[in-house]
């Protein structure tokens, strides 16, 4: 199985394999470097999701 990164909203930290509770981790990503953008990452979903809603 491939490794998996979370990114620990508490710590700030990244995570190789889930290391803490669910509720405290975003992810998975496929690298390192994706999950500790994870923040910028779902700011740019949220982003895109409200512009979607805004044009139906």
């Amino acid at each position: 199985m491939a490794t998996e990164y979370w990114y620990n909203t508490e710590t700030h930290e990244v995570e190789e394999g889930k290391q803490s509770v669910a509720s405290k981790l975003m992810g998975p990503y496929p690298t390192r470097e994706d999950a500790a953008r994870a923040m910028e990452i779902a700011k740019e979903r949220n982003k895109a999701w409200e512009d979607e809603d805004r044009q139906r």
